[in-house]
């Protein structure tokens, strides 16, 4: 007799258990799926992000901010006001105090045709940059360059490491466009 009850008893606890795992899938199945988590933005749109920054950070005239784009380490720079190259992040983030004292007034500065090529930790991109503004004695002021960066990936951040701003030059007069538009 206890064999046929102890069966008994094991038949009935399967049963219930199967009851009750059931009830809990069925429950599963009818609530919402938790969110998936939201994956990282893409290296393309880091640097577009720290592209924006920088152009926010021209736009306050705010030279701790432009430079926060910049490589500490290893920085190379040919820049459209001499001397013809800056090394390293000290000489051009000068450059940059010395462009901006230039303009007496606020600047309005933006970025367009923007083109980013990422390949592992290393990515290049180009566009055209504009700047304008009154100089120190209120005449106004627009310069248009064409800029191409080079950035490497440290850990999670992308770091402009390489740059190079350009004009072109009218070899008829040996002049720079400083408005010369795509």
């Amino acid at each position: 007799m206890k064999t046929k009850s102890y069966a008994f008893m094991c038949a009935a606890v399967a049963l219930s258990a199967g009851a009750a795992t059931s009830a809990l899938a069925a429950e599963a199945a009818a609530a919402p799926a938790a969110p998936a988590a939201k994956a990282p933005p893409s290296d393309q749109a880091q640097i577009a992000a720290l592209e924006k920054r920088f152009a926010a950070a021209v736009n306050a005239k705010n030279v701790s901010r432009i430079m926060s784009v910049y490589a500490k380490q290893g920085l190379f720079v040919f820049d459209v006001t001499p001397p013809r190259q800056y090394v390293g992040w000290a000489a051009y983030k000068k450059d940059w105090d010395g462009f901006l004292a230039f303009y007496a007034n606020p600047v309005k500065f933006t970025i367009s045709d923007l083109a980013i090529t990422v390949s592992g930790d290393v990515a290049y991109s180009h566009s055209i940059q504009t700047t304008e503004s009154t100089d120190k004695a209120g005449a106004p002021m627009k310069l248009v360059v064409r800029v191409t960066d080079i950035y490497r990936k440290t850990g999670d951040a992308w770091w402009i490491v390489q740059e190079h701003v350009s004009v072109p030059v009218d070899l008829d007069t040996g002049k720079p466009d400083l408005l010369s538009m795509p």
